[in-house]
């Protein structure tokens, strides 16, 4: 397992959360480490509190940023410091349904940016995150280097 491919079998970690009364109520991860009170987007800003698409943000932005250093490393190269900042978006259908939509940034500035491009292409296929949302999310990633 040293260049990180796993059995596709293998479950490598398993994280559970409870979420109560939806939009408006709590989550609490199982460990007890994660405690969140969460907004619906109506009331967002004007009652504490997180929403699933901040939370979706978070883990896709931390995710992804990880993955590019995966990238690197396998393509011996230094990157430096990333800053990937992920949005999500919640949309509402005129047939009365909901879907996200997603817009990555990456900045390295110590990066070229034709090296950035290829690499974040590679994280992008390492992301779990990524391959979760792929042809059912609309993604949109851009870069910016030196």
């Amino acid at each position: 397992m040293s260049d990180g491919i796993v059995n596709s079998d293998e479950v490598i970690y398993t994280a559970r959360v409870r979420a109560v009364s939806g939009r408006g109520g709590s989550i609490e991860s199982l460990t007890g480490s994660l405690k969140a009170d969460l907004s619906r987007p109506a009331t967002r800003g004007t009652d504490g509190g997180t929403d699933p698409e901040e939370l979706f943000a978070a883990g896709y932005s931390a995710c992804f940023d990880s993955a590019l250093a995966v990238a690197a490393r396998r393509e011996h190269v230094r990157i430096g410091t990333t800053t990937t900042t992920v949005s999500v978006s919640l949309r509402a259908s005129v047939a009365g349904t909901f879907s996200i939509s997603v817009e990555i940034h990456v900045d390295a500035p110590e990066c070229e940016p034709g090296q950035l491009d290829r690499l974040v292409g590679l994280a992008d296929t390492l992301c779990p995150y990524s391959n979760a949302v792929r042809g059912n999310v609309e993604v949109q990633v851009t870069t910016s280097g030196p």
